[in-house]
């Protein structure tokens, strides 16, 4: 409907409102929208209107949750919600949509599905546990055990990928003073972030910024050079480059005539992704002894020569293609910590097959495995949970 909104004869805008009666609206209830011109000073009128006509403000998260509570989505999905609007990139945007959508739900609903028709027969056993009979077969509840043991672990080990893009994948730009690692961070993020000089130890704290490449965010961190110095506070960044190499997924090593063994295995001990970068090809022709143990890419940072060759590089170690592939990945923590408390129970259950443990028992840990997957759907919570989990909305959603 598109009319005049009044304050009693005052005329505050020329709106549209329309109307969603039940159930078809985002909470699942008779719902008026209003749709006004984007003033500041208009949307403070409309809201003040409204309020002394007797309507409250939203809640943060309020309209999700009333969605979740009238059985519009999941607890999972609300969540995805809150990560859609958070999305800063192609790759995180993905998986809230997945997500938002049901593709993790239904997942789990199978699981919990097929586990509760083995919980009601293990139950029914309990009922004539005098006569000693079974009505749940063992070997295929193993079967099954086994089947939701590898689905869970799946889901629980795409955790690492899944937080690391929803945040941006930390990548650690470390090497020798002088190697050009801050000209290839200002090459990278396309601006002059860092401090470029040919003064060895010009970098003495960490640099950070994020770009995103491919769809993906990545959060580089330019760090102090890797030298023996006597200056304090340069020893002082260095000391902060290897607590940031701890930190990184990614870690870009750029060398210009030799390979630094040693910082390389101390890398490799820390089971990071490593690439071998050999900087300035513009002034040295000759190439490096190489290892087959390395990839190496050569690049000329100051004339930009294969630059390209070191974002695909980034963009394979990231893991984005396995989003493309798998259709589910984990980036919530909530749902991570639910997923391996369940493999907990999981693990016993197996282990009581193996050992024939008695119904009882058997019982109690399949119905620990169907709380925590019916925490993740909502379908076991508590109001701490959903306040947590709805007190981060912002306003109005």
């Amino acid at each position: 409907h598109f009319g005049e909104l009044k304050n009693n004869e005052r005329i505050i805008d020329e709106v549209l409102v329309s109307i969603f009666k039940a159930p078809h609206s985002y909470t699942g209830e008779d719902s008026v929208e209003v749709s006004c011109h984007g003033s500041q000073y208009i949307q403070q009128q409309v809201l003040q209107l409204f309020i002394r006509s007797g309507a409250e403000l939203a809640q943060a998260g309020e309209f999700t949750q009333r969605a979740f509570m009238n059985g519009k989505m999941d607890l999972s999905q609300a969540e995805a919600v809150a990560d859609l609007i958070a999305s800063g990139s192609k790759a995180s945007h993905k998986m809230a949509m997945q997500q938002m959508r049901g593709g993790f739900s239904s997942e789990i609903a199978k699981l919990r599905a097929d586990l509760l028709q083995f919980i009601s027969l293990i139950e029914l056993e309990l009922d004539f546990s005098e006569e000693e009979v079974e009505f749940a077969d063992r070997i295929k509840l193993k079967s099954l055990i086994e089947k939701i043991q590898r689905l869970i672990k799946k889901l629980s080990d795409s955790f690492d990928l899944g937080n690391a893009i929803k945040n941006g994948i930390p990548v650690a730009i470390v090497g020798e003073p002088n190697v050009g690692k801050s000209t290839l961070l200002n090459l990278l993020l396309n601006e002059d972030r860092a401090i470029v000089s040919e003064i060895a130890g010009t970098t003495r704290d960490v640099i950070e910024d994020t770009i995103t490449l491919e769809g993906i965010t990545y959060r580089f961190i330019d760090t102090a050079g890797l030298r023996h110095t006597d200056d304090h506070v340069e020893r002082l960044g260095i000391e902060r480059t290897y607590q940031k190499i701890t930190q990184a997924e990614i870690v870009i090593l750029i060398v210009e005539n030799e390979l630094p063994l040693d910082t390389i295995q101390r890398i490799k001990k820390q089971d990071k992704k490593l690439i071998l970068v050999v900087n300035k090809i513009d002034k040295h022709e000759n190439k490096i002894n190489e290892s087959s143990d390395y990839q190496i890419i050569y690049i000329s940072a100051k004339e930009q020569k294969n630059i390209e060759q070191l974002k695909n590089k980034l963009y394979e170690l990231s893991g984005a293609a396995s989003i493309e592939a798998d259709g589910v990945t984990i980036s919530n923590a909530r749902h991570y910590q639910a997923l391996e408390k369940s493999l907990e129970a999981i693990n016993r259950v197996l282990n009581g097959l193996e050992i024939q443990i008695s119904s009882d028992f058997l019982a109690m840990d399949i119905r620990e495995i169907l709380h925590y997957l019916g925490e993740i759907t909502g379908e076991i919570t508590n109001d701490e949970i959903l306040g947590n989990i709805f007190k981060n909305f912002c306003i109005g959603k």
